[in-house]
This record gives C-alpha cells, sequence and structure tokens, in this order.
C-alpha cells in the first residue's frame, strides 16, 4: 500500500469564519493523490462524511500534531477501495484532494488546537463551524494548489450535502457533482437523531463545557452518541449478523447492566473502538453543521428549485442506497426532482444492497462502474 503524508496549509487573512470573522487565521490538514495536469483540469475534490479525514487513500502512520487519536483504525485511507490506479477515481488521470474539516480534530485547525493567546486548548471556545466555512476554506486550498475549475466534486453522507453547497455557491468552479447517500435538507428523523447525540456529549459529567482536555474525557457521553449514530449506517440484518461475527467479551455494560445480547456488546464494541480515536468537541462541532445545514439559505436562493438554475452547465450524479436508513432514498428523490426541475442535466442511480448507509465506504464494486462512466464524461 503506497505511503502517503498530509500537508499543511494555513489560510491566510482573506478567510474569515461566519461565526468568528476575528477568529484568526486557521489550518488546513490535507493530502492529494495522483498528479494535477499542466491545465490543472483534472482536479477531484472529495468530502469525507462526519468521522472522517483528509485522509482517504494509501497508508498513512501519523499525522503531526494529532496524538494518540491517530490510531490503527486511521492508518488506511477511509476511501481505499475508490481512490488509486485504476479504481473508480483513479489516480493514473485525476488529481484527487480531500481535507479535514475545520472544526476537525485530525491536524485542521479545532477545539483540541492550542489558542495562541493562551497556550491551552481552545475547547469550548471554539467557534461553531458552518457548512459556508468549510466549502470557503477548501476553495481557498483549490487557490493555493492553482485550480480553477474542478474536474468533479464528490462527497458522500454529510460529505454530499457539502457537495451540494459548493456546487450551488461556487457553480463556475465545478463540473460534475456526485453525492452519495446524502440530502439537500435536514429531515426531521436526522435533527432528533442529531439532537440525541448532543444530548449525550453535552451531559456527560466529564464535558465540562468542552474545556476537558486536562483531565477525564467525556468517553461515556461520546460513547453513547456514537451507538445513537451507528444504528442508522448499517441495516438492521447486518447488523444482527455482525453481532453475531463480533461478539466480544465484556465486563457488562453502562452502570452493571448486565449484557443480554451479542447486539448490545457489538454496540458497546463500536464505541469504545470509536472514542479511542475521535473528539467530543469536534464531534459536536459537525453535529451542529449538520443541524443549521440549510442549502438555500447559505446559496442565498429564494427555493430549492431556483437554486439549482445556476447549475445548468454542471453534471449531476445522484447515488441512492435502497436500505439506507440515514440519509433515506426519498431524500434523494427530492434532489433529483428539484435538478430536473431547474432542468440541472442529472443521472440518478439507486445502489441495492444489503449494508445500509455504510454501503458507500464497504462495497466500491457497487459504485466503480458507474463513477467511472460519468467522471470520463459519457452521459
Amino acid at each position: 500500500m503506497k505511503e502517503v503524508k498530509t500537508e499543511f496549509l494555513s489560510l491566510g487573512d482573506a478567510f474569515s469564519l461566519q461565526n468568528a470573522p476575528e477568529f484568526g487565521q486557521v489550518t488546513l490538514a490535507y493530502e492529494t493523490y495522483g498528479k494535477l495536469s499542466p491545465s490543472g483540469d483534472n482536479a477531484i475534490l472529495l468530502f469525507h462524511a462526519l468521522s472522517g479525514s483528509q485522509h482517504a487513500a494509501g497508508s498513512n502512520r501519523s499525522v503531526q500534531g494529532v496524538g494518540s487519536l491517530w490510531n490503527d483504525e486511521c492508518h488506511t485511507g477511509w476511501w481505499n477501495g475508490f481512490v488509486g490506479p485504476g479504481k473508480a477515481l483513479d489516480t493514473r488521470r485525476f488529481f484527487i484532494i480531500c481535507a479535514n474539516y475545520i472544526g476537525g480534530c485530525y491536524g485542521s485547525t479545532g477545539p483540541g488546537s492550542l489558542n495562541p493567546d493562551t497556550k491551552r486548548p481552545y475547547g469550548g471556545s471554539f467557534p461553531w463551524i458552518t457548512a459556508n466555512d468549510i466549502v470557503d476554506s477548501q476553495i481557498c486550498l483549490l487557490d493555493h494548489l492553482g485550480i480553477k475549475k474542478l474536474h468533479a466534486v464528490v462527497g458522500s453522507s454529510l460529505g454530499g450535502m457539502l457537495a451540494l453547497n459548493l456546487s450551488v455557491r461556487y457553480p463556475d468552479r465545478v463540473r460534475i457533482v456526485i453525492p452519495i447517500a446524502a440530502g439537500s435538507s435536514v429531515t426531521i428523523l436526522q435533527r432528533i437523531h442529531n439532537f440525541e447525540q448532543i444530548c449525550a456529549i453535552e451531559k456527560d459529567p466529564n464535558f465540562k463545557g468542552g474545556d476537558y482536555y486536562d483531565g477525564p474525557l467525556p468517553v461515556k457521553g461520546l460513547s453513547l452518541a456514537r451507538m445513537i449514530s451507528h444504528k442508522t449506517f448499517v441495516s438492521l440484518w447486518t447488523l444482527a449478523r455482525r453481532a453475531r461475527r463480533e461478539m466480544v467479551d465484556s465486563p457488562g455494560g453502562p452502570n452493571g447492566y448486565r449484557l443480554t445480547h451479542p447486539v448490545e456488546s457489538y454496540m458497546l464494541h463500536q464505541a469504545r473502538k470509536f472514542v479511542k480515536r475521535f473528539d467530543a468537541n469536534t464531534y459536536l462541532r459537525i453535529m451542529d453543521l449538520w443541524q443549521n445545514f440549510n442549502l438555500v439559505k447559505d446559496a442565498k436562493a429564494r427555493n430549492l428549485s431556483t437554486l439549482f438554475n445556476r447549475c445548468r452547465q454542471q453534471h449531476f450524479l445522484v447515488f441512492s442506497i435502497d436500505s439506507d436508513v440515514c440519509f433515506y432514498p426519498e431524500e434523494q428523490e427530492d434532489l433529483v426532482r428539484a435538478l430536473e426541475k431547474s432542468r440541472a442535466p442529472c443521472q440518478h442511480i439507486t445502489v441495492h444492497s444489503e449494508k445500509g448507509h455504510d454501503a458507500f465506504l464497504l462495497e466500491p464494486g457497487l459504485f466503480t462502474p458507474h463513477l467511472v462512466y460519468t467522471l470520463q464524461g459519457r452521459w
């Protein structure tokens, strides 16, 4: 597996956060794969999902400043089955860029970063981040790399929502837009699930308003948040199957509850793995971004239909997963109807999988033919 290295870009004074214009300079951690063409027309920007990172492909065993969060779970790129020579995002042909979001915990400036004024982590004082902040910062990265127009932007889950944000706010900066298992708005069910996760973290006694870095971490709250979210990432069939296969010994559940079923053990196991590689403050920042996602408002449009009028020179490939219970297929159907009403070129593919939302991570074979076809401009 090819070794890759995270790079860092300090954004200049031209960039400011929506909710904290005076915050100061921020740094983006990013990785690239393949080579940029002399004309700069072969670049693909990849947005990661909620708990992803800049490390999309290859092997990266350490990232400067990240510490113990960069553990074995992070060493192999999260989309390694999709990015590389001869794969869906073919690095022999394309130049792939992926950046960790502002507010993240994998090298970009976030709550765990040191405040230069106090020499302590920002913690709870770190600003709340918006979708526009994420996209605008990555436009700055594209400018730094000399990329005037992307061949494509690709994003899965929350990353797909950010890909849509870029498409409508910077329509002249991208040719092909590929949201995978994503939506154009926040559903009521998503709001409820997200709110449950926010409450789980904030009610952990160790959370302390986000200023916990010099003491016990809010692992119970973050563990519970992960269990709440995990049940939406996989189908019930897959969850039951994995639980039988991945049953682990456990001293018991919270407060001495005696585990009575392998699925309980499995959920605890997933949560305990997760808290070793992710930060609770970052989780809250991304949850808040999701809860406040508003494509129409962020793009200063009147409604969803007229919003996509500006995208008629783009081509959209919208993916649904039939067993997805995080972003139900109905959400992509609503998006496609809005695109069609605006006469924005669009293709809609439904992937049939038993693995639920996580199929976009686990089953490259189901997506690759369609990605290759579209990225080659054959529609």
